[in-house]
């Protein structure tokens, strides 16, 4: 049985006399004593020659042994943790926030079908063991010692049963209602369970559809938002509108007025009514 790795790493204090420990990591190689827990006498703990940044060569070391990597990277360093998993062909499971999905780099992954969302958080919250922060939350499910965080999401490229489940759709198209975009043809959908299943165009979705996507049901066009990287190779062909007032990249408009991002895709299974 290969061990299992968990890195732990330290806290930079900037009010520290330059006196913190190196980072540790822990080594479980199974169960010892026939009781099928991993008590803390059978876990090796293990030091770091450095801080235990994921980029460094001994963390690198320790990502080429994992068959499986579970984590809850930092957010802010999110596209070069999914580089790192992707270049080293890594089966991973791990915790983002949802609006990674609009990052160049994750939604081309998105798009090819290489990393999706797993299955989600209850409310679309979740918590964190953080005693340095104070919960500022609004919800009402707090927990002490934690904070919690919103809108974050499980993403994975291991296969799970909810993304070949096909969504049930009731809506008929409805001009009136499915407005056409003023800068794209395509008609927006405001909620993901009023995709119209008689419509074989372009429609954009908000990016929750992400947790109801099933690759056999849709095909994912493209993404449109004012807020990309100005590279739009992964747009796939689609048009890119620059508002040269504002020097900036413009997202879905329907009659004047700008949306949030919309996701946009086709109904590989378009049903007509008669």
């Amino acid at each position: 049985m290969p061990p299992f790795f968990n890195y732990s790493y330290t806290r930079f204090d900037y009010n520290s006399q330059n006196d913190a420990e190196h980072a540790i990591y822990l080594e479980y190689e199974g169960d010892k004593n026939g009781n099928n827990v991993p008590d803390p006498d059978e876990i090796g703990i293990k030091h770091f020659k450095g801080d235990g940044d994921f980029r460094s060569e001994e963390c690198i070391e320790l990502l080429k042994q994992a068959d499986i990597v579970v984590t809850n990277p930092p957010f802010s360093l999110f596209r070069e943790y999914v580089a790192q998993l992707n270049e080293y062909g890594k089966n991973f499971i791990i915790i983002g926030h949802q609006n990674a999905i609009k990052y160049n780099y994750v939604f081309k992954l998105i798009k090819e079908d290489k990393i999706w969302l797993g299955n989600g958080f209850t409310g679309g919250a979740a918590h964190f063991i953080n005693r340095h922060y104070e919960d500022y939350a609004a919800a009402g499910d707090h927990k002490e010692g934690m904070i919690r965080v919103s809108g974050v999401q499980w993403f994975t490229n291991m296969d799970i049963n909810k993304r070949h489940e096909e969504m049930i759709l009731y809506k008929t198209y409805d001009p009136e209602e499915h407005l056409t975009y003023d800068n794209y043809d395509a008609i927006n959908v405001n909620k993901t369970k009023e995709i119209p299943y008689d419509f074989d165009g372009a429609m954009g979705v908000p990016i929750t559809f992400m947790n109801k996507y099933n690759p056999e049901q849709f095909e994912i066009l493209g993404i449109f938002d004012d807020k990309r990287e100005k590279s739009d190779a992964f747009i796939q062909g689609l048009p890119t509108y620059v508002d040269e007032q504002h020097k900036k990249y413009v997202g879905p408009v329907i009659n004047g007025k700008a949306l949030y991002t919309r996701i946009l895709i086709r109904n590989k299974k378009v049903v007509k009514t008669l």
